[in-house]
């Protein structure tokens, strides 16, 4: 039997969905047929991926999200049960970094203020648990569905600078795992829990870690990256939605709990 692919017509949520990653995840569940919920900080933001799937043909629907704020959550997930009345699958994408919570040359890790450190925790953890509570919830109903978080190459391998989201990442992957396990013991073994971990692709939040901006040329830190990546190359976003339709479609129904690097080899490379 062939492995179905097809996310057709699946109501799809996405957190973070105008950021790069996931602005590129909207737009491909889009053109696959899907129906998305680009949920964001800002409203306009979330519009404007939300109308660039409309203009192709597609259906989507911008809608503003903190997902720090349950309250704010609930009142996205209300919109998206309004215009579709179910969810199908959470794509947790809201995350990142603060460079208050990065080390430099006159910043070291005994002087990060403690309130930097625990904004890229919620950000990247309880942002990921609280969109996981409501929207799960809402799956618990139907007794099936789909839940992926989006971790890191920083979950494996700590990177050096970033302490507090190498941290938070890992903690991800800890709670994908438990998370599906809890969703197939006590809720329903339909439910099922995944996460992806990107390698390096550059965009606004990274490049000029990676790239000069005067030289153009890589920093010694993207030199480093490339040396230990045997593709040898940063990725391209698209490159991420083979692994995403695979975990979010049937054709990975019986698979839940795990985490599949997207990295171009970094993860299985020591360097020697």
């Amino acid at each position: 039997m062939i492995p179905d692919f097809c996310i057709k017509d699946k109501v799809i949520v996405v957190t973070g969905g105008a950021g790069a990653i996931c602005g590129t995840m909207c737009r491909t569940f889009g053109e696959a047929g899907a129906k998305v919920a680009v949920l964001d900080l800002r409203q306009d933001f979330a519009q404007k991926i939300a109308d660039e799937i409309t203009a192709k043909g597609g259906q989507a629907i911008g809608v503003a999200c903190n997902v720090l704020e349950k309250d704010s959550i609930e009142t996205a997930a209300e919109i998206v049960m309004q215009q579709w009345d179910r969810v199908d699958v959470l794509i947790n994408g809201a995350g990142g970094n603060k460079p208050q919570a990065t080390t430099n040359s006159q910043v070291s890790f005994f002087d990060l203020p403690a309130d930097a450190i625990q904004w890229v925790f919620n950000l990247n953890c309880l942002g990921a648990m609280l969109p996981s509570q409501v929207f799960g919830k809402i799956m618990a109903k139907t007794g099936e569905g789909c839940i992926l978080n989006i971790s890191s190459m920083n979950a494996f391998r700590p990177l050096t600078r970033i302490p507090a989201y190498s941290a938070a990442k890992a903690g991800i992957n800890n709670f994908t795992q438990w998370l599906a396990v809890d969703m197939a013991k006590n809720v329903s073994p339909k439910i099922r829990v995944n996460a992806i971990a990107p390698g390096f692709f550059i965009g606004n939040q990274n490049r000029d870690l990676l790239i000069d901006k005067e030289t153009g040329e890589l920093t010694e830190r993207g030199k480093s990256i490339i040396n230990l990546t045997p593709m040898n190359r940063f990725g391209e976003f698209e490159e991420l939605m083979g692994a995403t339709l695979f975990l979010i479609s049937p054709a990975s129904e019986f698979i839940t709990g795990v985490v599949i690097p997207v990295d171009g080899g970094f993860s299985s490379f020591s360097g020697v």
